[in-house]
Parts: C-alpha cells; sequence; structure tokens
C-alpha cells in the first residue's frame, strides 16, 4: 500500500512539473534542448553547458544515494528516524 502511495506521489509530481511551463517571451530566447522549461536566456555557451551537466549528475546521484540509504539502510531499531519517514 506504501509502494503505490509513493507511486502515486512521483506520478502526480511529474504531472505537475508539465504545468509550469515558460511564458512564450522567455520561449523564443531558450535553445531548442530547453525551450519551455525555463525562463531567461538560457545556456549560452560551452562552458554553461558543462556546468549544467555537472549540476545534473550531482542532483541525480544525490537522490539516488538518498533513496538507497532511506530503504536500504542497516539500521533496524523501530525508533531510527528513517522509520519515522518511511512509516509516514
Amino acid at each position: 500500500m506504501k509502494k503505490l502511495q509513493y507511486l502515486s506521489a512521483l506520478f502526480f509530481i511529474i504531472i505537475a512539473t508539465n504545468l509550469y511551463k515558460a511564458c512564450e517571451a522567455c520561449d523564443l530566447k531558450q535553445p531548442k534542448i530547453t525551450r519551455g522549461f525555463t525562463h531567461g536566456a538560457g545556456p549560452q555557451s560551452f562552458w554553461d553547458w558543462v556546468a549544467v551537466g555537472i549540476i545534473v549528475i550531482i542532483s541525480v546521484l544525490t537522490v539516488l544515494y538518498f533513496i538507497k540509504y532511506s530503504l536500504k539502510s542497516d539500521y533496524k531499531k523501530s525508533n531510527h528516524i528513517k522509520n519515522s519517514i518511511l512509516n509516514f
């Protein structure tokens, strides 16, 4: 039952992010890859794309390690903080 709740929350977040798109004026300033995602001019040079790529890699690794250590922790005590989050 908990897995279903987590999956439905994840599905809602994915759907909700599609509702927040950039305005038409900012949409014209963006490169094709990032068009419709953000406001402003977007990445202008190669180094901007390198910075964006590094940030994406760090963010994905952070989320993966958070999930890994939250669900498969070595702590089995019932009063551990992980259980207060997972039992929510």
